[in-house]
């Protein structure tokens, strides 16, 4: 993994010698069964959120080498760390909006960083491939924030057959992020506002986008490793 320099701590020293993006994939999995064991509780969502903040912050930090990179990411982190931490004591509409957008613009820039870290060269190594993983969790963590804002600004903006007019919970809007990040559609939940619809067809463009470009070319460069090896 290419960090350029020097890591100025033990904690940098740590990430980067043992796969950053391994460590960043087993933590959104992590953070994925917490969010199932407290569906529903707001306080512990936003607490859980909060941990997902740090977790993301440390390895955008070891995966850019770019002090200006890494200066955009805490500016985004700090902001949305704190008020995550005051939507878990205070259950507040503006509150939670406000979190759920700064930790969607996080999640995005964290996925466009690791993209960038994934595309910067000719060669894959196994934190590249970890990565591919990471990032596809990022992009749907991203729009689940992303839906989460919608339905707290526009209320009535999904419905489902099993609760219809009711709010969805946050892992139920999830849950709607990776289908349509994998172009399952399972159509359990269906997104009624026109702002709505043009999330979801932005989610399903960009899955296909993503699997298009950045996971075909992993895939094609790593065959290419495996048959100069063999040569």
């Amino acid at each position: 993994m290419n960090i350029g320099r020097e890591p100025p701590n033990r904690v940098r020293s740590f990430l980067s010698h043992h796969h950053p993006s391994a460590f960043l994939l087993a933590a959104q999995l992590l953070l994925l069964i917490f969010y199932s064991v407290f569906d529903g509780l707001h306080s512990q969502r936003s607490l859980i959120s909060a941990l997902g903040v740090v977790v993301l912050i440390l390895v955008v930090w070891v995966v850019n080498r770019s002090p200006a990179v890494n200066w955009i990411a805490w500016v985004l982190a700090i902001p949305a760390f704190v008020l995550s931490l005051l939507s878990a004591m205070f259950v507040d509409s503006t509150l939670m909006a406000s979190s759920s957008l700064l930790e969607a613009v996080l999640y995005f820039y964290a996925a466009g960083s690791l993209i960038a870290y994934m595309m910067g060269d000719f060669q894959v190594t196994a934190d590249e491939l970890f990565a591919a993983g990471a990032t596809f969790t990022l992009l749907a963590w991203g729009f689940a924030y992303s839906y989460l804002v919608c339905q707290t600004w526009s209320p009535g903006s999904f419905t489902s057959a099993i609760k219809p007019g009711e709010s969805q919970t946050f892992i139920e809007l999830l849950s709607l992020s990776f289908t349509n990040l994998t172009a399952t559609g399972l159509s359990d939940i269906t997104p009624v506002t026109a702002t709505a619809r043009v999330l979801v067809m932005l989610e399903q463009f960009a899955g296909i986008g993503y699997v298009a470009v950045v996971v075909s070319r992993l895939i094609g460069l790593t065959i290419q490793m495996q048959n100069r090896k063999q040569m």
